[in-house]
């Protein structure tokens, strides 16, 4: 098989059980908050949880991808994620920080290192595309989310349902094992990781002009996708969905923005350039999260759905485009960490952004306050992208 297409194969198959694992605890989110009688602002602590490790390992990578080889570094990503997966079935309050943090901060090695891999690969005209076709895994893990695990639970609890997805992913991890010694070629064994890799990987992309721009929109485009991700289904049951009704919605949604990611990647690659899409992708993400804002009981579920088909085609489909532009901007030899120094943005946004939507949820009791003013980061970016023709002095 052509190595390229081999490492896309893998990279997007690993990706898709990452985004499974890690969106898991918000589709299932009812049944836990039921069983434990946990607040549903517990859900935007969670995700701000595990954005903090996130952005810790992102910030930090870098020299464990070039140590250890960014093939091996996509297997301990899954082991890791299914560790703090299975923590969580002891159903405490501890129990659920650990699992924040561990599956939060063993997953966030996934993209830079699958990003890593596809650089080194990939023709430079295309990778717009390539990287896009890769980030269809996480949609399509949010899908098998929402297809197979309010039903799961409905059957069987959410313990088990944990359980189940941490045993594919340690499954998936040792099939992944034989293709280090075939990609890992170019890691440096005496490479050392040292707290100034943090400062290092930091002042990369803060430095470039280009870095920055894709920075500041990870930031946005992250944070309103992780509040998404968080809260969607939670707030259907709240407007007279169940739960498995609710959750095939999300994934129905969902499914839309795996077509979506690669026709922004074509047309990034052939077409505008990318930040003119980045731009229109932030301006439709931020309407469409108003939109869901103003949904009510008495809307029809085909008009709901629109809306979170629209929202899924943008706020969940950015990721090609803007990881292949970091990628491009990035120097060689610090792909991975720079991709990681860019996504860390993502994760304070991943961070931030949810524990605002619970803090407004909690003090105001209403779920479309929250949408709106995370969508206002998104349609900053959109509007400055426009006037500045594509962020010139970020």
């Amino acid at each position: 098989m052509n190595p390229l297409l081999l490492v896309l194969v893998a990279m997007f198959l690993q990706q898709t059980f990452v985004s499974l694992g890690r969106s898991l605890p918000a589709v299932i989110a009812p049944a836990i908050i039921a069983d434990l009688h946990f607040p549903p602002g517990w859900i935007g602590i969670y995700f701000g949880l595990t954005a903090a490790a996130s952005l810790v390992v992102q910030l930090g990578c870098g020299s464990f991808i070039v140590r250890y080889g960014a093939m091996r570094m996509s297997v301990i990503a899954l082991l890791l994620l299914a560790v703090g997966t299975a923590v969580a079935i002891a159903g405490t309050p501890l129990a659920f920080i650990a699992s924040a943090i561990i599956a939060g901060g063993g997953g966030a090695f996934s993209t830079p290192a699958s990003s890593h891999l596809l650089a080194r690969l990939s023709p430079p005209r295309y990778m717009p595309l390539v990287f896009s076709v890769k980030q269809t895994s996480v949609p399509a893990g949010l899908l098998l989310a929402g297809l197979i695990a309010p039903q799961f639970t409905e059957w069987l609890g959410w313990r088990n349902a944990m359980l189940a997805c941490a045993a594919v992913c340690v499954a998936f991890g040792l099939a992944l094992y034989p293709l280090c010694k075939m990609f890992d070629t170019d890691r440096v064994p005496t490479r050392s990781f040292q707290l100034s890799d943090f400062r290092t990987t930091l002042a990369a992309v803060l430095a470039t002009r280009e870095l920055r721009a894709m920075s500041f929109a990870c930031l946005a485009f992250n944070g309103l996708q992780a509040t998404v991700t968080a809260y969607f289904v939670v707030y259907l049951t709240t407007i007279g969905y169940t739960p498995v009704a609710a959750g095939f919605l999300f994934s129905v949604a969902v499914a839309v923005a795996m077509p979506s990611r690669v026709l922004w990647g074509w047309v990034g690659s052939t077409r505008v350039s990318p930040r003119a899409m980045m731009a229109g992708l932030a301006l439709g993400m931020a309407a469409s999260a108003a939109l869901l804002a103003f949904t009510g009981p008495g809307w029809p579920t085909l008009a709901v759905g629109f809306i979170a088909c629209v929202l899924s085609a943008t706020a969940l489909s950015w990721h090609g485009v803007l990881l292949s532009e970091t990628a491009r901007a990035a120097p060689a030899d610090m792909r991975g960490g720079v991709t990681g120094g860019v996504l860390s943005f993502g994760q304070v946004g991943a961070l931030s952004l949810p524990l605002l939507y619970s803090t407004l949820l909690t003090t105001t009791g209403s779920y479309g306050i929250g949408f709106i003013m995370c969508a206002l980061p998104a349609l900053w970016v959109g509007v400055f992208l426009l006037r500045k023709r594509g962020g010139a002095t970020f």
